[in-house]
């Protein structure tokens, strides 16, 4: 897939006062002189960990990440700050996952020139439908222009559980990269076919759970695993009502609550838990389905501490959902 160019467009979203005063006092100055690749290390920033480490593994060591999100903090809520704005607007190249997950970077990206790889907009998910759900964000659920393009015509924005669009976010980080330092081109060109391997890799054992337990239940606290249970030849039964709520952060429906609890106890094969978001809700899913003998799998939406890498993150997670369905 072609590498995907945003350039400041639309002054749909603008940043406060603050953050554009701090970007300027911050990172403005560097940032006017632009990059020349003297130093053979391109300035990249990431709205959370996930893509820093997809552009880390392409760019190696000619490549500068700054991660926003680092840890568990919920993107869709995040608040950014002067320093971020400074990181972004110091930045040659911007990474960030779209679809109205990362709305704060995508306000951020509105004050920089770096072109930028958007994830959603690398996703064809042609016979993967539109059957996830997603946050209500109101009025910027949507975004027209240059950085602010995606939307949720993709229905799920937690694209990164969706193998394809990863090895495609990694071959456009690569034609950027090639841009900013032709000389190194063929060491990220490289880099992203070894990438695309393991992602390879890692699809043998989706593949492998699509094989063997095609058709299984499941049911989700939360609809970030959309693409992999796809992939995976999965049904998801979690009921709308109840992953709305849980990743609107309103109150879950009563008969949401007791459909879920039914569904554990009698019809999933396995129950998937996004451990960042618990919530007594969701508490109470789980110790219905420990009650029941329902395996519980947990997983997480950026990757947890201590772990820096996608590859082994994200199959531990695979690992994990075969070894519960095997049960």
């Amino acid at each position: 897939m072609q590498a995907v160019r945003r350039r400041r467009l639309f002054a749909g979203i603008s940043l406060s006062a603050a953050l554009v005063v701090g970007a300027v006092a911050c990172g403005g100055e560097g940032s006017e002189d632009g990059f020349d690749g003297t130093d053979d290390r391109v300035p990249v920033a990431t709205s959370t960990n996930v893509w820093a480490d997809v552009v880390e593994a392409v760019g190696g060591d000619h490549v500068e990440v700054s991660s926003i999100i680092e840890d568990s903090t919920d993107p869709h809520s995040y608040q950014a700050a002067a320093a971020d704005a400074a990181t972004v607007n110091a930045a040659r190249l911007l990474v960030y996952n779209g679809g109205g997950y990362d709305d704060f970077f995508v306000q951020l990206a509105e004050s920089s020139d770096a072109p930028a790889v958007v994830a959603v907009d690398q996703a064809d998910h042609g016979d993967h439908g539109d059957h996830g759900e997603h946050r209500d964000h109101g009025e910027h659920g949507e975004h027209s222009g240059e950085h602010g393009g995606d939307s949720h015509a993709h229905g799920n924005e937690h694209v990164w559980y969706d193998l394809r669009v990863m090895s495609a976010v990694a071959d456009s980080v690569a034609a950027e990269l090639s841009d900013l330092l032709p000389e190194r081109s063929d060491t990220f060109e490289r880099n992203a076919a070894d990438f695309a391997e393991r992602i390879d890799e890692l699809g043998q054992g989706v593949e492998r759970i699509a094989q063997e337990h095609a058709g299984a239940a499941v049911v989700a606290t939360e609809p970030i695993a959309h693409y992999l249970f796809v992939s995976a030849g999965l049904e998801d039964i979690t009921p709308h009502e109840f992953t709305a709520a849980v990743e609107n952060e309103t109150d879950v429906p009563a008969t949401a609550q007791q459909r879920m609890l039914e569904l554990v106890s009698d019809e999933a094969d396995v129950v998937v838990r996004n451990v960042q978001t618990a919530t007594p809700a969701t508490e109470n899913v789980v110790g219905a389905a420990q009650k029941a003998g329902t395996p519980v799998v947990d997983v997480t939406e950026t990757l947890p501490e201590g772990q820096s890498d996608y590859i082994s993150w994200m199959g531990g997670q695979i690992d994990a959902l075969a070894k519960a369905l095997d049960k």
